[in-house]
């Protein structure tokens, strides 16, 4: 079985995380949302920006 430890696999279970926690404070706790939303944005800005950083920077050199 190939491994499934990509950039994709990581950016595709955090989405899921991130829909699932919207989901339950949307449920038990909607005054929260607002704030939830705000921490979701914080981290979507930083995952767009490595996202950017990965696509534009090479990955290092092996030193063999």
């Amino acid at each position: 079985m190939p491994s499934r430890k990509t950039y994709t696999s990581y950016s595709i279970a955090c989405a899921l995380v991130w829909a699932v926690i919207l989901a339950l404070v949307a449920v038990w706790s909607p005054d929260r949302l607002h704030t939830f939303l705000l921490v979701g944005a914080g981290w979507l800005i930083g995952w767009i920006s490595a996202t950017i950083a990965r696509s534009v920077y090479p990955p290092p050199r092996r030193n063999y």
